[in-house]
């Protein structure tokens, strides 16, 4: 059954460009580890909550944007076999991160539905 880590982070405007080479890196050692998909995406409508909402849960300050990607994977095995060769890599120890990273909220999911909408 597929499996996905979810991430959300707070990311320096100003590091876009930095963040978009960041990702591409990092989907070549997902990739090679045995991820299948991954997604990155930039926040372009996301609303401060009155409780809670994305900006509050990574403490984004005005100068950054939000960011939120998931990483798939054919199960959670390969998943926990694959993340774990993946930071052993020495090119992950290498890779300088765009943001905070004490601030990346991130999280395992099983999949309970995964279908097409132009299926249904």
């Amino acid at each position: 059954m597929k499996y996905i880590d979810g991430f959300i982070a707070a990311v320096p405007t100003k590091n876009k460009t930095f963040y978009i080479k960041h990702v591409h890196q990092a989907s070549k050692l997902f990739k090679t580890y045995g991820a299948i998909k991954l997604v990155e995406c930039w926040g372009d409508d996301i609303k401060e909550g009155e409780i809670t909402s994305f900006p509050k849960a990574v403490k984004c300050k005005e100068n950054e944007t939000v960011v939120l990607s998931w990483v798939e994977w054919p199960s959670r095995e390969v998943r926990d076999e694959g993340m774990q060769k993946m930071f052993k890599d020495p090119i992950i120890k290498e890779m300088n991160m765009p943001f905070d990273k004490r601030r990346l909220i991130s999280g395992g999911f099983e999949v309970l539905l995964d279908e097409p909408l132009n299926a249904l």
